[in-house]
């Protein structure tokens, strides 16, 4: 069987990095590099997943519960208060309670 030869330019500290990983497991790179070409013939694409992030934000759940806010707002028909009416609110509750 006839071979060829691979070459790869990668940032030194990957190399360090990825070559202790692989040392670790008993591996050395190329082995490490002919076991990824040939998990990829298996799979016939690339052996892991690849996909993009449905969300980009992390303020999804902010945004959610902004929205459920805002719905519950309009069922109350409060949602066109003002800061200072809310906060009147607020202070007249307080009073009630004693605080």
């Amino acid at each position: 069987m006839s071979t060829s030869l691979i070459q790869v330019r990668v940032e030194d500290s990957l190399k360090i990095k990825a070559t202790q990983i692989y040392s670790d497991l008993g591996l050395d790179i190329s082995t490490a590099v002919r076991m990824f070409l040939k998990r990829t013939v298996i799979e016939n694409g690339i052996p892991f997943n690849m996909v993009l992030p449905q969300n980009k934000y992390v303020a999804t759940k902010g945004l959610k519960a902004l929205s459920e806010i805002n719905d519950v707002s309009q069922k109350a028909g409060v949602s066109d208060m003002t800061l200072e009416e809310i906060n009147a609110e607020i202070e007249l509750v307080r009073r009630d309670l004693g605080e």
